[in-house]
């Protein structure tokens, strides 16, 4: 479906999203077709036979020599659009055509092709280091019909390969082409995982490479680690240029990290920056983290300008704006502030249970008022029991209920 539909192939890098697939009439706009081989690599193509094309499917293409073996990934008017985005003016360029769809014994050596590439690499690599040429072969690629191989390599300096050629000829009876890249476009063809977890961007999605520079870690305030800040490639984080530009936006707001903060009692140097929270943190030490005192940067401002009056404040922190106040982030879960365990069902006794009875009295004033009269009466026809009289306690003398009567 990915490929048929509108989405964007995910096993592709180069594939493009087609927004013009809901749009019949716009699939037999021109003859042109988008063709891509092996992930890294595609052309465009005339179909110049008008065999019926559509996404996915596998043609053999004309190439030099014999042909290539791809797949289209783009038909219709928005190929006009691809070729003019890359510069592919069919006027001034001769455009290859399509012979054919790939028949079983294309498909075949194709695959054959594909198998021997890993075991050249190895031995292009040993071939190269016997000759002791400063470079590395990243990576092999056969074309369809196995009669030529694409070696690409990396070299720091200029690389005279001219028996290399010879030698890789006689090695592997094809023709060979070689073609430098840098190290990322080397990483983006091996491919792996980076520090973040993820598919490496070079080998995910990104076709442009941008030159990197140690400033982008410093206006992010990120630690200037030479470990951390290289990728897999050994060079730069691409990811460093992402946020770059509102990091940029964002320090126009802040005044200069140079501006010292002059009070009554201290000199304050700049330590920290939080874009996030718009805060600055002074120290009172240029060097390192001391008496630590953490202002918006509106504050900041206002104590520039006193000390460019000739003024000090008292405190740096005197007038805190609410701004800076830490704020408390209500984090909200996915099912809607709802407990996970609203439908556990909740283990009930059964109502044989061997509970203790509660004789005690409920906490009524009526019941309470007639449970103590009832005691009281209790107590008044209760005849006295023969016991031991306590310790510095009269005895009580032993009278009939008439006297007791009386005596009330």
């Amino acid at each position: 479906m990915n490929k048929k539909g509108c989405n964007r192939n995910s096993t592709q890098k180069l594939s493009t999203f087609d927004w013009m697939c809901d749009l019949p009439e716009t699939q037999k706009d021109t003859d042109f077709v988008e063709v891509q081989f092996k992930n890294t690599r595609k052309g465009y193509f005339l179909n110049s036979t008008k065999i019926p094309l559509e996404k996915g499917d596998v043609v053999a293409v004309e190439s030099s020599p014999g042909h290539d073996i791809g797949e289209v990934t783009l038909v219709g008017r928005l190929v006009l659009l691809q070729m003019k985005k890359y510069n592919v003016n069919p006027d001034k360029i001769e455009v290859r055509r399509v012979y054919r769809k790939a028949k079983e014994t294309d498909l075949e050596k194709f695959q054959e092709a594909k198998a021997k590439e890993q075991g050249t690499m190895i031995k292009a690599r040993q071939i190269a280091d016997n000759l002791k040429l400063n470079m590395k072969i990243g990576d092999v690629e056969f074309q369809g019909d196995g009669n030529k191989a694409i070696f690409y390599y990396i070299a720091d300096e200029r690389v005279d390969f001219r028996q290399l050629i010879k030698v890789f000829a006689e090695t592997f009876r094809v023709r060979i082409e070689m073609k430098q890249i840098g190290a990322r476009q080397e990483a983006g063809r091996i491919g792996g995982i980076g520090p973040c977890g993820r598919e490496l961007c070079c080998s995910g999605w990104m076709t442009n490479f941008n030159s990197v520079s140690t400033s982008a870690a410093r206006i992010q305030d990120i630690s200037l680690n030479p470990q951390k800040l290289a990728g897999q490639c050994g060079k730069l984080k691409c990811c460093m240029n992402f946020e770059l530009d509102s990091y940029t936006d964002a320090s126009k707001n802040f005044p200069s990290k140079e501006i010292h903060l002059e009070t009554l009692d201290n000199t304050y140097y700049h330590f920290k920056t939080d874009v996030f929270k718009g805060a600055i943190s002074y120290s009172t030490s240029p060097n390192f983290a001391a008496n630590l005192v953490t202002i918006s940067a509106k504050r900041a401002k206002e104590v520039i300008a006193m000390n460019r009056k000739g003024s000090k404040p008292d405190l740096l922190d005197n007038k805190i704006d609410e701004e800076v106040k830490a704020i408390p982030v209500n984090y909200e879960n996915g099912v809607g502030q709802d407990s996970l365990t609203r439908f556990d069902s909740s283990k009930k006794r059964s109502g044989k249970s061997n509970k203790r009875p509660n004789n005690r009295p409920q906490n009524k004033p009526a019941q309470a008022a007639e449970s103590k009269g009832a005691e009281n009466k209790a107590v008044e026809n209760k005849k006295p029991e023969n016991k031991k009289t306590p310790r510095f306690q009269k005895p009580i003398k032993k009278t009939d209920n008439s006297t007791k009567e009386n005596e009330k």
